[in-house]
């Protein structure tokens, strides 16, 4: 449905938004989203050139929402990195098709539609709102945590 670097961003995301607005580094980014650390700032930078987050270098430093949880959607995150492929014209190249799509292609870009508009319709903060058991897309962590990244041995 999305790509991984899609779901990538997404579970970043929700990292920084569960921070309370303090900035996030990357290794703990990557430690309680399981996102591969050697992929992770690509998908960052990318976020961070889209306008979905802010960032800082040094002491103090990582990442931060660009703006309110509630005001960003999934749409918007996925968009960022990946943005969601609409069928508007013959996928196969079928001249005669042109524009005007099979029935196949049709319901395929029909059923796209609505999950683009499930996803332009969901917030950040109602994924983390909603009730259940589990963190969306990511580890639990404590607050603190979020601030530091875990140190390993000691």
């Amino acid at each position: 449905m999305i790509s991984p670097t899609a779901e990538y961003a997404l579970r970043a995301i929700v990292a920084i938004a569960q921070s309370s607005g303090g900035a996030v580094v990357t290794p703990t980014i990557a430690e309680i989203t399981r996102v591969p650390p050697g992929y992770l700032p690509k998908v960052l930078q990318t976020l961070r050139r889209a306008g979905l987050v802010h960032s800082k270098r040094g002491l103090g430093g990582g990442f931060t929402l660009a703006r309110p949880a509630e005001e960003l959607t999934v749409l918007e995150v996925v968009n960022a990195v990946d943005p969601i492929k609409r069928i508007d014209r013959c996928p196969l190249g079928i001249d005669s098709h042109g524009t005007n799509l099979c029935p196949l292609h049709k319901r395929l870009d029909e059923a796209t539609a609505l999950v683009e508009q499930s996803f332009a319709s969901t917030t950040i903060a109602e994924l983390l709102a909603e009730p259940g058991r589990s963190t969306p897309l990511c580890q639990p962590v404590k607050p603190i945590d979020l601030a530091m990244p875990s140190k390993r041995g000691t």
